[in-house]
């Protein structure tokens, strides 16, 4: 018995499966939860309104979030004639996929046996892998034939353009600082107080605007905007294949925000991994997650105080301040390599 127990236990914390299953899908389910009820009661407060109170009023709406899930699961998924059906349903659950692939290439820890791949290049690929979503965002509105739903994919393509470059400069400048595409590198170069938010603040101020741009958090929720274009690529879809669009974006969000933990906010610093399971890798996935947390609920925190941009003051923000602030940190990085900073 015991020896069925240990092979059970060795297969749940197999590095590839525990990273995709666990640290990439059910923690960052269990954070977007936490954060819906956060979001809803922090703009709730903020603009004076009660929010979430009459399902459970003792726990401050808590069970709202179940109420909601619900309601989701049971409401008709409605299918209409005119669309083109299969990348119609196909596009969502290729969005909620590729929002949390990218955890397989992010280190949790500094212990190689914990490793799902080869983290020589993780930089790169976690970059690469956290672009593809919004392709199936685009694809979704194509695919509803319908005017707000293609407007609405539309503005994605237009955003995709303007964030995608900002985003990859800022990220990468954390690999022209070390010389190292290697994250798990990047992480020990932050060792003690040296910090990539404190050595390249150009860069960090570049990553964070450009992941509310990217997820299309607030002030950026340009893509779905209701009172103009009803809910954009996602107009026609209903029921669970609506939430998983909306899922989506929060889970992708939560993985961008582990991205700026690692090459940002110093990975699972300053803890440093010890023998173990216990020690060489759950506890620095929570040092990891704990920091990506709070940095979702500071993104949440400007839904409550900042209106929505338009298309083209967000894209002007983009290319006219992000962009030139990203290449000043990419440049900064540089700079800091040739003087041996790191």
């Amino acid at each position: 018995m015991s020896g069925i127990l240990d092979a059970i236990i060795k297969i749940i914390t197999w590095p590839p499966l525990w990273q995709l299953v666990v640290l990439g899908l059910l923690v960052p389910l269990g954070v977007v939860i936490f954060i819906l009820w956060f979001e809803r009661k922090t703009a709730a407060r903020v603009q004076r309104r009660i929010g979430p109170y009459h399902v459970s009023p003792k726990i401050a709406g808590g069970l709202q979030l179940i109420a909601d899930l619900m309601r989701y699961m049971f409401q008709e998924v409605i299918i209409p004639k005119t669309v083109d059906k299969f990348p119609f349903i196909v596009a969502p659950l290729a969005a909620l996929i590729l929002s949390i692939v990218p955890v397989v290439a992010i280190p949790f820890t500094s212990i190689k046996a914990y490793f799902p791949i080869d983290m020589s290049y993780s930089l790169i690929i976690s970059l690469a892998l956290l672009t593809l979503s919004p392709l199936f965002i685009i694809l979704s509105g194509w695919a509803s034939n319908n005017k707000f739903s293609i407007i609405g994919g539309m503005r994605e393509a237009y955003l995709i353009t303007a964030y995608e470059l900002v985003a990859v400069l800022a990220f990468l400048s954390a690999g022209a600082i070390t010389g190292s595409f290697n994250l798990v590198d990047i992480v020990e170069a932050q060792s003690g107080v040296k910090w990539f938010i404190i050595l390249n603040p150009l860069a960090f101020a570049a990553a964070f605007i450009g992941v509310l741009l990217s997820t299309s958090g607030f002030p950026f929720e340009i893509a779905e905007s209701e009172h103009e274009v009803v809910a954009g690529a996602f107009t026609e879809y209903s029921g669970l294949v609506y939430g998983m669009n909306m899922g989506a974006a929060y889970l992708k969000r939560m993985i961008f925000s582990i991205m700026i933990t690692v090459v940002f906010l110093g990975g699972w610093q300053p803890y440093t991994p010890g023998e173990g399971f216990i020690a060489g890798y759950l506890v620095p996935s929570i040092v990891i997650l704990v920091k990506a947390t709070i940095l979702m609920m500071i993104f949440s925190f400007f839904r409550a105080v900042y209106g929505r941009y338009r298309l083209d003051q967000a894209l002007d923000i983009a290319w006219k301040i992000l962009f030139p602030l990203a290449v000043l940190g990419f440049g900064l990085g540089l700079l800091e390599a040739y003087l041996g900073i790191i």
